[in-house]
């Protein structure tokens, strides 16, 4: 017997990334040539887990952000090392050689989205 699978959905998938997590440093505000605003902040997200001794491990991973316009102007206004925020975005890779020639690779989330959340952020 044919099943029928809907593959319509397929085409809602897209490059998007959320995440929630806490500042590791204030950000680091831009302004380029023409008045565009860039801030560059990192995020930690910490995953908790149980290992095969029932040890409790937290495995933090570190994620590069990078904002542009109205969201760095928010990320400047409010954002401070330790604030706890919610990001929707999208993962942006570069390359580039360094000194020695080396090829290096990038990867950031571009906020297109930010919520502040936590208690000290409320205004």
């Amino acid at each position: 017997m044919y099943q029928h699978t809907n593959f319509t959905t397929m085409y809602a998938l897209k490059n998007k990334v959320q995440l929630i997590g806490n500042l590791g440093n204030a950000p680091e505000i831009k302004k380029l040539d023409g008045g565009k605003k860039m801030a560059r902040f990192s995020v930690a997200t910490n995953e908790t887990y149980r290992n095969a001794k029932g040890e409790k491990i937290v495995e933090t991973q570190w994620h590069n952000l990078i904002a542009w316009g109205k969201v760095a102007d928010i990320a400047e206004k409010y954002l401070q090392k330790g604030s706890e925020v919610a990001i929707e975005g999208k993962l942006i890779n570069k390359s580039y050689n360094d000194k020695q020639g080396n090829k290096k690779y990038i990867t950031e989330v571009q906020v297109n989205e930010l919520l502040l959340l936590g208690k000290e952020n409320k205004a």
